[in-house]
């Protein structure tokens, strides 16, 4: 990704949030546009695959403070009309073209250390630069981009934990021209223009500055006859399959990291990270809150006034539960130990009772009905009844 890519693009707009949303609303954002626009659940679309990737490189930036306030800094920098040399426009209007440019890994080099500002945004200039070290180095060591994907767990698989795979598609070195660009039998050439350094040093006054080499595209080569594979691109997409261990106890939503398991880095710098989001299919009786799994139990109106021992399923097993006589509808019971099971702590099953009605009586029920109204005159809304009867007279 060029420098002009890289502030072109609008994170948040491709997010659907505001410059100032917190962190939570990016997250939850994204997680929403991820469940929409997973390829699993648009097959062929590729639309949809498109704007799935935009939208977790958008989400990679900003989820990350460090890398969200550099990039904020870069564009509120370039947009204010700062940096000249660039082709295109910056954002906000401001030209980015001139006869000269500013070499942002130089000009931040100096507020950020002796070595281009690591962690800062010198740093992040640099490596989009491929900007040479001070050792005269035209290709830096650069981190590999991170990468995500999704899964789909069982509720019992989400409980219990699982091995998945997963099949990853990133970008990585052409088998073909290993990486040259150039059709086998032939190589690329250093560039006549800046000599293999990519880079064009203009001179104005006091000041030398530094831009792309227009010439090699700032590679520092020429590729006159391409690899008929990757079009000298020097990389190709390519499909792995790996497997990882899900954790018991996960939950819906939840965003796993796999250090080192991303793309794979630039210029023997290390390898981004592979994020994993899960998605666990509802439980046709189970519903879960926290560590705590919950169930509703349909009860009798005579099992819940004479008392009665329900027996109720657990994820492994049954237990029975005694209801004492004269529970009311819609009260909890706690069953520990029967929850979602983690390491270090095991939730509780929370039951509900409540009293089921029927649609329909038989006129032996109705008349038992009635019987039963009639044996119990205590009227159940006395409270109200009064309530109304002093306002009636007032």
């Amino acid at each position: 990704m060029s420098v002009q890519d890289y502030y072109e693009k609008d994170y948040y707009a491709e997010l659907g949030v505001p410059k100032t949303a917190t962190s939570a609303e990016i997250k939850k954002t994204y997680r929403k546009l991820a469940r929409e626009l997973h390829p699993d659940k648009n097959p062929g679309n590729k639309q949809a695959e498109e704007k799935f990737k935009a939208a977790s490189e958008a989400y990679d930036v900003l989820s990350d403070n460090d890398k969200r306030k550099e990039y904020d800094e870069a564009r509120d920098l370039i947009a204010s009309g700062a940096f000249r040399g660039f082709q295109g426009n910056a954002p906000g209007g401001g030209t980015a073209g001139g006869a000269g440019g500013f070499d942002l890994g130089d000009l931040f080099r100096n507020a950020g250390g002796a070595d281009g500002g690591a962690g800062g945004i010198g740093d992040l200039f640099g490596g989009l630069f491929n900007r040479g070290t001070a050792g005269g180095s035209r290709v830096r060591a650069r981190r590999g981009a991170d990468l995500e994907t999704a899964v789909t767990l069982t509720f019992e698989e989400s409980m219990n934990g699982t091995l998945v795979p997963l099949r990853i598609t990133e970008r990585g070195t052409c088998d073909t021209c290993h990486g040259t660009g150039a059709r086998p039998g032939t190589s690329p050439h250093t560039c006549p223009v800046c000599h293999g350094s990519g880079l064009i040093t203009r001179n104005q006054g006091s000041f030398a500055f530094s831009e792309p080499c227009q010439n090699c595209s700032g590679t520092g080569s020429i590729i006159d006859d391409p690899c008929p594979t990757c079009h000298g691109e020097r990389t190709v997409e390519k499909t792995r399959t790996l497997k990882t261990r899900i954790p018991a106890g996960v939950s819906d939503g939840t965003r796993i990291k796999l250090a080192g398991r991303g793309e794979p880095g630039l210029g023997g710098g290390p390898a981004g990270d592979l994020y994993v989001v899960v998605h666990v299919r509802k439980h046709r009786l189970f519903g879960r809150s926290g560590d705590n799994l919950t169930l509703t139990v349909p009860v009798t109106f005579p099992e819940l006034v004479q008392g009665t021992t329900l027996t109720v399923p657990t994820l492994t097993d049954a237990v029975s539960l005694r209801v004492p006589a004269g529970t009311a509808s819609g009260r909890k019971f706690r069953v520990k130990g029967a929850g979602v099971v983690r390491k270090n702590h095991t939730g509780d099953l929370i039951v509900t009772v409540e009293v089921s009605i029927p649609q329909k009586l038989s006129s032996e029920a109705t008349k038992a009905l009635t019987e039963f109204a009639a044996a119990t005159p205590d009227d159940p809304r006395e409270a109200i009844t009064s309530a109304i009867a002093a306002k009636a007279g007032a």
